[in-house]
């Protein structure tokens, strides 16, 4: 049994993005990340699954656009909110937008194909995680508005199943509680 694997798992924290800071993944750290992501159970090899990164310029440039689709809805926002709104994607170094594409299979449901993307966002935390880094997974609003996703190229067929945002911790993270595991075990017996 790998140790190291299993106390990862067993200590593996969240940060929350405000709480990231430089240094994010290198260019080979990101190429790394990807693949790690990549490799989840996909039922017939559909593949239900892309990616959106924001690094660099790019996560000004889109928090902008974020900015512009959240004013336009919120037409009482603060000049506060909104510059919240407009820094969303610098709060991290790095951020992956994992995107939900299902293909249309009579032998592989929908629902499995969202889990399958759920799994590449939970394998991309996980790759952070052993490399160092901080992480976190967040689908706030902007993850569910149609107006900023097709801003981003996604279909109406696709949807945000998450994004990753990346970086290095400013604080090491505490333990949380954690929902009771044995509420939410059931051992069964014979069937009667």
């Amino acid at each position: 049994m790998n140790n190291d694997f299993i106390n990862l798992l067993l200590t593996r924290r969240s940060v929350t993005a405000a709480e990231m800071t430089e240094p994010g993944p290198s260019d080979e750290q990101l190429e790394t990340l990807l693949r790690c992501a990549h490799r989840v159970p996909d039922h017939k090899k559909l593949g239900p699954w892309r990616f959106i990164v924001f690094r660099g310029d790019a996560r000004a440039s889109y928090g902008e656009q974020l900015a512009k689709v959240f004013a336009k809805r919120n037409p009482d926002a603060s000049s506060k909110l909104l510059e919240f709104e407009r820094n969303r994607f610098t709060r991290a170094p790095l951020v992956i937008a994992v995107v939900c594409s299902p293909v249309v299979n009579e032998k592989v449901p929908e629902q499995e194909q969202v889990l399958t993307a759920g799994a590449v966002c939970q394998n991309m935390l996980l790759a952070a995680t052993a490399m160092g880094f901080a992480s976190q997974w967040l689908t706030e609003w902007y993850a569910y508005d149609k107006k900023f996703n097709k801003k981003l190229g996604l279909t109406k067929a696709e949807s945000i199943a998450g994004y990753i945002y990346i970086g290095t911790a400013k604080n090491a993270p505490t333990e949380r509680p954690r929902p009771d595991l044995d509420s939410r075990i059931r051992y069964l017996k014979e069937a009667e």
